[in-house]
């Protein structure tokens, strides 16, 4: 085990919160809870896998969280202040990072990151069509063009052997996302952004814990971004922080971050540089603290339940569960998805397989398309990304030839197919669960499947 990976754990180990180990019960047998209407979907009037709801409360607390809250909140002294700065600490050192400035949200610790690299009109960012908006928005309120490459078919993340042909003498920065908690292939970006004289930002803000051969994500770029929304393995409602180790970029960081005044190697009077306002308030960092001291043991025990139910999924024909790279060490958890293959199901639709898994008790759903409010094809969402580009400030930076020409870039076809197979679950929460919870989902689907004939009745 790297030494990296054992310090982390030995930091947490002495406050870590204990949370319950995953069950260690044998896998029940097929239908295990559907009895003597196995052979029948519940779609069609069968018995369900399962009646109880696969969410879990989120997010979690405790007494500690409490009481630094309520510490917090009598300090008087809500904006940052001494807490923020006991979380960067406590964060950087975790992650193994140099530095750590807290945000107010993961979308301006991007924002921030990238307006410290001067990334601005005419330039343009290499990044994956499948993420969240924020990290497009981020690239779009620099007045920059997005520059969108083909997802790896196998792993969703951008594909590493696709970005050479889109870099152009207009590149400036490649920002790969580390979506749904697993790693993008960092050797390969590294080399890439070396040759080629690139800066590298990691949007690992659904990347918590996860890890590229022991390192955690977020410190393997020149900056690495996160967020603390709601939904996040650390979460305070809303939070963000950027990773960094080269203390003049970081400096610029914090200085960009707090309405541009000078700070460390950013020098001058009054407000030397262009800034905004994203500093994390003090009461975010007394939620993010206690959380910090329980994410170990939550991550063991989802990634037991995640390794469980993989190994049970992709025995089934047509169930091909995302995949890592073998340098991956660890992923981190935000959503859990897989490609479904009709041809293995009769022909039968997604929309059809949906219907008959969620009436076994599975709520599983297909995500990703343009009308998917969180993780999708953003090359396809015509709702703001066109809108931007034939807008007032990119019409005037941009000519129209410019434009045409990105507009021809987009094309992502390994995505677009991706999102015609894609299904997914709501949210990590699944794998804070039980193995018998495993064991359900996983009898749903293959009740679905070795009753496929039925499918097109559904």
């Amino acid at each position: 085990m790297p030494k990296k990976n054992v310090t982390r754990r030995h930091f947490l180990a002495a406050s870590t919160v204990p949370v319950a180990a995953a069950l260690t019960s044998t896998p029940t047998t097929a239908y295990g809870a559907a009895g003597k209407d196995s052979g029948k979907l519940a779609v069609l009037g069968g018995k369900p896998v399962r009646k109880i709801d696969l969410s879990c409360k989120w997010p979690l607390w405790g007494k500690k969280d409490e009481e630094m809250t309520l510490a917090a909140l009598r300090s008087g002294t809500w904006s940052r202040s001494k807490i923020v700065r006991e979380f960067e600490k406590k964060f950087a050192k975790m992650m193994g990072a140099k530095r750590c400035i807290g945000t107010n949200c993961g979308t301006h610790s991007l924002f921030t990151a990238l307006a410290a690299l001067d990334i601005g009109g005419g330039d343009e960012v290499i990044t994956t069509p499948y993420t969240f908006v924020a990290t497009i928005q981020a690239i779009l309120l620099h007045d920059a063009l997005p520059v969108f490459v083909d997802t790896d078919p196998d792993t969703f993340m951008i594909n590493p052997d696709k970005i050479e042909e889109k870099i152009t003498e207009n590149t400036r920065a490649i920002l790969p996302v580390h979506l749904e908690g697993e790693v993008c292939h960092m050797d390969k970006i590294k080399a890439i952004a070396k040759k080629h004289n690139l800066k590298v930002v990691e949007d690992a803000c659904q990347g918590h814990m996860a890890e590229w051969k022991g390192k955690n994500t977020g410190t393997l770029g020149d900056l690495g971004c996160f967020s603390f929304q709601n939904s996040k393995d650390i979460t305070c409602g809303e939070g963000g922080a950027i990773l960094g180790d080269d203390d003049e970029l970081m400096d610029r960081c914090f200085s960009i971050h707090n309405f541009g005044r000078a700070h460390g190697s950013v020098k001058g009077w009054g407000l030397p540089v262009l800034g905004y306002k994203a500093r994390m308030a003090e009461y975010q960092a007394s939620i993010l603290i206690p959380a910090l001291d329980r994410v170990e043991a939550q991550h063991k025990k989802m990634t037991d339940n995640h390794k469980y139910l993989v190994s049970k999924l992709e025995q089934i024909p047509g169930i091909v569960p995302r995949k890592s790279y073998p340098e991956t060490t660890a992923i981190g958890f935000y959503t859990f998805s897989f490609r479904y293959k009709k041809e293995h199901f009769n022909g039968a639709s997604r929309s059809q397989f949906l219907k008959a898994l969620r009436a076994e008790g599975v709520g599983f759903h297909a995500g990703g398309g343009p009308g998917d409010q969180h993780n999708h094809a953003i090359n396809k969402s015509d709702s703001y990304l066109e809108k931007t580009l034939t807008g007032k400030t990119f019409s005037k930076i941009y000519s129209k030839e410019r434009l045409d020409s990105y507009r021809r870039m987009c094309d992502c076809p390994d995505n677009d197919q991706l999102f015609t197979e894609y299904v997914g679950c709501g949210g990590k929460q699944i794998f804070l669960n039980t193995k018998k919870d495993m064991d359900d989902i996983y009898n749903a689907v293959l009740k679905v499947y070795e009753n496929r004939d039925q499918l097109a009745k559904v």
